[in-house]
């Protein structure tokens, strides 16, 4: 990556894709952001990127790395022994509650306080559509939204927020450039953990047949994930060589797995996240 330059507006936004484990990439490239006093209007995260998202607004720097990497190493909270004992492959119970609560408190009363605006993306059960949800106020509904926002389908159940069943927001809609600048946000820097050029199977995803039987709408969305998926990488690439936007990734294809567990894995990329963010040259807001 060639040294880029921001200059950042009113209209500047920040999009957070997910990608389970591979937002440690995210982690850095936030934590280099806050070390610097970055600071987007506008910020939006889907799923582990709503996770990492949520620190960055409050200003914790290393909070979410601390979370992904040492508390990782130290609770083993990912794994199919999660999946069998509470119908869940990571421990929401730790993640949602133990971790923000006690553990490594989450500061939400910088968050409330932040000027800056900052949607998390859930996909709605029933109809199979992305939602997107502003608090700042409410901690327990704050976690609602994120803890739906990364509910991945098949290994994880659906979660509510405001009584309404979701899951993992990636499903609708992974990459929500489009939401920001529908939302006036059209001087952006998107924030990717796949390397450029990267796609995945155009093949519709099989759904098993027990799953989702409630929700042909979500069937449907899960169906068409990976189409949606590649055509906003499809967009994004585009934009990005039009000058539209910033795009900031991990610049080789990365060997981190979505549920990886190794450390020293995941410290890489982590680095290189921050390494990447420190090439970028941003302006103050105008």
């Amino acid at each position: 990556m060639t040294d880029k330059e921001l200059n950042i507006t009113e209209k500047s936004g920040l999009i957070l894709e997910g990608g389970g484990m591979r937002g440690v990439f995210t982690c850095g490239v936030l934590d280099n952001f806050m070390h610097r006093g970055i600071k987007f209007p506008y910020t939006i995260g889907v799923s582990a990127g709503a996770c990492n998202g949520l620190s960055y607004m409050s200003g914790q720097r290393g909070r979410a790395k601390y979370s992904n990497i040492d508390l990782l190493d130290k609770y083993r909270y990912i794994g199919f022994k999660h999946l069998l004992k509470k119908g869940n492959i990571m421990d929401f119970d730790l993640l949602f509650d133990t971790f923000p609560n006690k553990i490594i408190p989450y500061d939400y009363e910088a968050y409330a306080k932040s000027s800056a605006r900052y949607e998390m993306v859930t996909t709605d059960c029933r109809t199979g559509k992305p939602c997107y949800y502003e608090e700042k106020n409410d901690p327990a509904r704050i976690i609602d939204i994120v803890r739906a926002s990364s509910s991945l389908p098949f290994v994880c159940p659906i979660s509510y927020v405001d009584g309404v069943p979701m899951l993992d927001g990636g499903i609708a809609d992974s990459i929500p450039l489009l939401r920001a600048r529908e939302l006036g946000y059209d001087n952006n820097v998107v924030v990717l953990t796949r390397n450029h050029g990267y796609r995945k199977s155009d093949k519709p995803a099989f759904i098993p047949p027990l799953f989702y039987r409630k929700y042909p709408q979500l069937k449907e969305a899960i169906r068409n994930r990976n189409r949606l998926y590649n055509e906003q990488l499809a967009l994004v690439e585009e934009l990005e060589a039009k000058g539209e936007l910033i795009v900031l990734r991990p610049e080789k294809p990365i060997e981190v797995d979505r549920m990886e567990r190794d450390v020293n894995k995941l410290l890489r990329l982590y680095n290189e996240g921050y390494e990447c963010a420190d090439k970028l040259k941003v302006n103050d807001i105008k």
